[in-house]
């Protein structure tokens, strides 16, 4: 264990979200956030990339309220490692409100997943992502997909660019809703025209796959400006309207330096110029997680 990595401590989630520019749908859903902790009740895992402090269930349910949204879909962190127990436990507190997404456990059973699935388990996500230590395991891969599949469960993939245009056919081939984070982590700063982009604008043909448009601030943080990334929400969501959905990747881990945490108001407001229309939005914030999460 790399204890420097370890003693690493991203910054808290800003609590005062800015005001909102539109009315958000009722039953938007924000497709995408953890909860940390506390660490004394679920304890983070020795082999961690980074601390964050506590962002408990009970504080993304006040910072949701406040910015209109009434669902959401837990996705379990890598900081608690493969154990279930925080994400169920927030699943059971959250009075229907929410579904959790668990990590492809090697080990995971078709026993254990139908149990998980009684507590609201609707989805697997695979880490592909290399900055977090995640390779590419296409046999682990068929494999828990044959476990979850008869469950209807969403296959959700934190998956490279490259890695994606490497792996598109595997993807097209997926016999379950394949859900694609953080717009397929593109670089923001090459337009539509890049290997990425084009994979990504080409999978969302097939019916199966679907996209988040979380993480416009990673990409700007990465060195893209708001108005290259607008165009690529836009693309993503007139490719197919009814296969995209947005999150807000509360509490923002993975953000060392002050200042640079984002507002929920603001990353909110981004869905007035990611779909100005009314109908895309609502589609985007509300009836396409609905559809693919079964609320």
């Amino acid at each position: 264990m790399d204890t420097d990595n370890k003693l690493r401590v991203n910054f808290p989630p800003d609590p005062n979200p800015k005001p909102l520019r539109f009315q958000p749908p009722p039953g938007t859903c924000d497709t995408h956030f953890h909860v940390f902790g506390p660490p004394h009740a679920f304890p983070y895992v020795e082999e961690r990339l980074y601390t964050p402090p506590a962002a408990p269930i009970e504080h993304w349910l006040l910072v949701s309220l406040a910015v209109g949204i009434e669902r959401g879909i837990l996705v379990q962190p890598n900081v608690h490692g493969f154990p279930t127990d925080v994400t169920v436990d927030a699943i059971e507190k959250s009075d229907g409100r929410l579904r959790g997404m668990i990590r492809a456990d090697p080990n995971l059973t078709f026993e254990t997943a139908k149990v998980l699935n009684d507590k609201g388990i609707r989805g697997i996500r695979f880490n592909f992502a290399g900055h977090l230590g995640g390779t590419m395991d296409t046999a682990l891969y068929e494999r828990i997909v044959g476990v979850v599949a008869p469950l209807g469960w969403v296959i959700d993939l934190h998956i490279d660019a490259d890695r994606l245009v490497e792996n598109a056919e595997m993807i097209r081939s997926t016999q379950a809703p394949v859900l694609i984070d953080h717009f397929g982590r593109i670089d923001g700063k090459l337009g539509t025209n890049q290997p990425g982009f084009r994979t990504l604008y080409d999978l969302l043909g097939e019916n199966h796959v679907w996209v988040k448009v979380s993480g416009a601030d990673r990409l700007i943080a990465l060195g893209a400006s708001y108005e290259q990334v607008v165009p690529l929400a836009r693309a993503l969501i007139e490719r197919a309207p009814d296969r995209v959905v947005w999150g807000t990747d509360w509490p923002h881990s993975n953000v060392f330096e002050p200042g640079k945490v984002p507002n929920d108001g603001d990353l909110m407001n981004m869905m007035m110029d990611f779909a100005p229309d009314d109908a895309q939005r609502n589609k985007v914030l509300a009836e396409n997680p609905a559809k693919l999460f079964g609320f």
